[in-house]
């Protein structure tokens, strides 16, 4: 038995599987088949990939004793205290759906984490790859247009990437994006083992296959997490924030925040509404707006009490 584990170790979850956690310490230790201590199920608690956690060791190995308070978490996919997410779609085959890109670069600006727009498949339709791009780089969003296929903009990719040392990021995109595929072009030396979802010609939807969030170690505290696809995050209830906070979530509007006529505006239907007639002309994307007006209307009858 290692003495140095007669003391707390503090450690960072890499997976879950089967109710085991892999784990790795401060001073760069794998430690796998950890448990957790069943007093979390009676809390409400349950450890999650990303978690900053302390170990102790009993007789029956390494346990979870205790977890730091988390910066933020997603339940689907469970992921834990994330920095940078790299939200992932294709500019054609799936054909992208803003909506659900809209929806979690406001979910990041509430959760404090960094959104990057990563438009895959560009050798399909540059030209509208690269509106894409434009789109979220007006937004003040950092964006990248990229083809795994003709190997054009990995390397600057790659480069941003590597450059956020100590943070800890995430992939995540619709099935058939080719998320994991990016995620091996970036970093080869993973050597991640996921197959790569073949796209249904009839539907364009392909078949989740990456099953379990796992953090893969690209430097020192530096993390890359490999997650499941859109389908599998919990849009149902999009009631995170009151409706009074939702223009605040999309940065493209602070501009125009406070020149509106009323001072409860809602940006929906008023007249003089700075922010609708910004979109009217252009100078607010109309299909962002779209987005702020169906999150709005998600929201508006929420009671405070329900949330």
């Amino acid at each position: 038995m290692n003495s140095t584990y007669n003391s707390p170790v503090k450690a960072r979850i890499l997976s879950c599987i089967g109710g085991r956690y892999s784990v790795i310490s401060d001073g760069g230790e794998n430690i796998n088949n950890v448990y957790a201590k069943g007093v979390f199920r009676h809390l409400g608690i349950k450890p999650l990939p990303g978690d900053i956690v302390y170990l102790r060791e009993d007789e029956s190995g390494y346990v979870i004793n205790e977890v730091e308070k988390r910066k933020n978490s997603f339940i689907r996919p469970a992921l834990a205290n994330l920095d940078i997410l790299y939200i992932v779609l294709s500019c054609r085959k799936p054909e992208p759906v803003h909506i659900l890109t809209d929806k979690m670069t406001v979910i990041c600006e509430n959760s404090g984490i960094r959104p990057v727009i990563v438009i895959t498949k560009s050798e399909l339709d540059k030209k509208r790859a690269n509106e894409i791009k434009k789109l979220y780089l007006s937004c003040g969003y950092d964006s990248f247009a990229v083809s795994s296929a003709e190997n054009t903009g990995i390397d600057g990719l790659k480069k941003y990437v590597s450059g956020k040392k100590g943070a800890v990021s995430a992939f995540c995109g619709a099935s058939g994006v080719g998320k994991s595929t990016l995620i091996n072009a970036l970093y080869p030396e993973l050597d991640l083992v996921c197959e790569t979802g073949q796209i249904s010609k009839k539907i364009e939807r392909g078949k989740n296959t990456t099953r379990a969030v796992t953090l893969y170690q690209t430097d020192k505290n530096t993390f890359l997490a490999d997650t499941p696809g859109f389908s599998l995050l919990d849009f149902e209830k999009f009631d995170f924030c009151k409706k009074e906070e939702l223009p605040y979530l999309f940065p493209e509007f602070e501009p125009y925040l406070f020149k509106c006529k009323y001072t409860k505006c809602t940006h929906t239907k008023e007249d003089g509404c700075a922010i609708k007639k910004a979109a009217e002309d252009g100078v607010i994307n109309k299909e962002r707006y779209g987005s702020y007006l169906s999150l709005y209307d998600d929201i508006k009858d929420k009671k405070e009490w329900e949330n």
